[in-house]
């Protein structure tokens, strides 16, 4: 194991995955599953949300893949890589016979330009990830040289993120459009990749249909290719009760984000298996601080105003009330199953008298009005701002609750004129750095789409990027998170398991703590 890798972390290499049970598994079958929400972009590059990122892997394969427990990594496309000593070139070599959804070979030359897609900084949001790649080399059919422009302690974990999938570069260059996004959405309306599934139909906002791709590399316990089923029908279904429903009822095979009132209760359901997977899962108030908003004064602007707000939200009782004790409180921002988060205690312990003071500081001792977005007929979110809503009146603070479906709200706080959101994030990498410069790093997305912003944080980011010493970036981190932790745009709740409800006939579907839902392993018994 060479330095690069102890400095990840990382240890043996593993290949594919196991089934749990003994049961010997059946091929065959179209798998229903109920989403939230819909996708909204197919493109590993443009992408923004874990509504398209958590569909992703079961369209597009990465040279690298994360493991099922979300901490390492295994061979993907790559069977296998290497790091040079001094840190700046780490070099991959490919499967044999692997090939896209469509029966093409997949060659160096499509590795290189995807990553270099991947990696401009003209492309999209997530390009961060692979900033340290100077270029990409095709030494051969088979192996892929990445030269960095500086030594980077999170290029590998990096390989295995959503951006880093592996494309047809002709297909894609062939598709009409005036500049790379608008290939993008054309391409993506029907895409060509090397995961276990291909898309065949979608009727937005309704359904999605994929069929198993028949030229996936990955083999199962049987030997044969994967995947197991015959493919996946997503049905988009935004009420959390109808989604219950049609599941307990037989109509579909599993459900995503069940409410934390509903989890005991299914999990005395015989017909049901209500799986509680680890993850990576935070939840928050998203606050925009900029100084003014609608041409008003903006009181989360004050530092004061928001460390209120924290100590009048009894975390506690809002974890029993929402969650009903599934989750726990966070000690950072970032979870705890984050590599190198460093909180110990939870944050802001609930302080009513504190908050009124620090308000009456601020210049609001009769509080102010403001509002939240939530999705409209999502439980949990529904229940954390009524309660906040309630908490907050104690400081005279009147919460406005705007229910709107999701592609309202996502377009309201990328364009930075909202005042509230409840928020939710995952990690897609075993490793800090993406969250970091989604959250206090400006120059990625500002902030959370805040408007927040720390030169101190900013500088211990960017020093963080290069460092290959663990204990020195550690400790950049702890910096990082002491700064965020008591004066970022947030109010953190709380982090949970991921929620999942299936049929008693589906099995070896995994959500992994990174988020994705892996379904090359499911299968369907009769």
């Amino acid at each position: 194991m060479n330095a690069m890798f102890k400095a990840l972390g990382l240890g043996a290499i593993v290949l594919g995955a196991s089934l749990s049970g003994a049961a010997a598994v059946e091929r065959g079958g179209i798998l229903t599953y109920a989403r939230q929400a819909d996708s909204r972009l197919l493109d590993p590059v443009y992408n923004q949300g874990n509504v398209n990122i958590w569909v992703l892997s079961s369209m597009y394969d990465t040279l690298i893949l994360p493991t099922d427990d979300g901490k390492g990594l295994k061979p993907g496309l790559a069977t296998n890589w290497q790091v040079s000593k001094d840190g700046l070139t780490v070099t991959l070599h490919l499967r044999d016979d692997i090939k896209f959804s469509d029966g093409t070979p997949i060659t160096a030359e499509d590795v290189r330009w995807s990553l270099e897609r991947a990696a401009n900084p003209e492309h999209g949001i997530w390009n961060f990830m692979l900033g340290s790649i100077d270029n990409v080399e095709a030494r051969d059919e088979k192996t892929i040289l990445l030269h960095l422009k500086h030594t980077d302690p999170a290029i590998l974990p990096a390989l295995s993120v959503f951006n880093a999938a592996i494309m047809p570069e002709k297909q894609y260059e062939a598709t009409k459009g005036a500049s790379d996004e608008d290939k993008a959405k054309t391409f993506a309306q029907h895409p060509v990749g090397s995961g276990p599934f291909v898309l065949t139909t979608w009727e937005r906002g309704s359904s999605m249909k994929l069929a198993r791709n028949p030229h996936y590399w990955a083999k199962g316990e049987d030997g044969k290719p994967l995947p197991y089923l015959d493919g996946i029908n997503f049905e988009i279904i935004p009420d959390d009760a109808t989604r219950i429903l049609k599941l307990q009822s037989g109509e579909i095979d599993g459900a995503e984000m069940i409410p934390y009132a509903r989890v005991n209760e299914l999990k005395q359901d015989p017909a049901v298996d209500m799986e509680l997977f680890p993850s990576t899962r935070v939840q928050y108030v998203t606050l925009n601080v900029r100084p003014k908003l609608e041409g008003e004064k903006n009181p989360l602007f004050d530092l004061k105003v928001r460390q209120a707000l924290n100590y009048a939200a009894n975390k506690q009782a809002i974890i029993q009330i929402v969650t009903h004790g599934v989750g726990k409180p966070m000690t950072s921002f970032m979870s705890s199953g984050t590599p190198m988060q460093t909180g110990t205690k939870p944050l802001y312990p609930y302080d009513l008298a504190k908050a009124k003071a620090l308000l009456k500081d601020a210049g609001y001792p009769d509080g102010f009005e403001t509002s939240i977005m939530v999705i409209a007929g999502n439980q949990d979110e529904i229940g954390i701002a009524t309660t906040l809503q309630q908490m907050w009146s104690q400081l005279g603070v009147k919460l406005d609750i705007q229910q709107v479906d999701d592609g309202t709200r996502d377009t309201v706080y990328r364009n930075g004129t909202f005042h509230m959101r409840l928020s939710v994030w995952t990690d897609d990498i075993a490793d800090p750095s993406e969250f970091a410069s989604y959250a206090l790093y400006p120059p990625t997305i500002g902030a959370l789409h805040t408007g927040w912003s720390n030169d101190k944080a900013t500088k211990l980011f960017e020093a963080s990027q290069q460092e290959l010493d663990p204990k020195k970036r550690l400790e950049e981190y702890a910096q990082m998170q002491k700064i965020f932790n008591t004066s970022g745009p947030t109010v953190p709740l709380y982090e949970t398991p991921y929620a999942v409800a299936l049929s008693k006939n589906l099995h070896g579907f995994n959500q992994i703590p990174l988020g994705n839902n892996i379904f090359r392993w499911a299968w369907l018994s009769r």
